[in-house]
């Protein structure tokens, strides 16, 4: 299987016992941007959108330093996320939901 298959692996086809220990994985991202923006000061606000961005930006970054398979499987898995998180988000605004 090749990376990108195992990024739509872990983004699209998550296991029944991941979602059971850590919720769905929009949720958790909502949360975590949640965290952030409480423990920050006001101008350092930041969407769900930008935290999904934030997590590539990490994984290239480690990436950049040293070469590791994870770093590249990690960043395609958040950016099927986030495309994921902003079709919902358009879908819903359509359907008025």
């Amino acid at each position: 299987m090749n990376i990108l298959e195992r990024a739509d692996n872990i983004v699209n086809h998550r296991s029944e016992e991941k979602e059971r220990m850590y919720g769905p994985f929009s949720e958790s991202m909502k949360r975590a941007t949640d965290i952030y923006n409480a423990s920050s000061p006001d101008n350092e606000k930041i969407s769900v959108e930008g935290m999904y961005r934030a997590m590539v930006a990490l994984k290239l970054s480690r990436e950049a330093y040293s070469h590791r398979e994870d770093n590249l499987l990690d960043a395609a898995a958040y950016i099927g996320a986030l495309n994921n998180y902003i079709e919902s988000k358009i879908d819903k605004e359509i359907n008025n939901v």
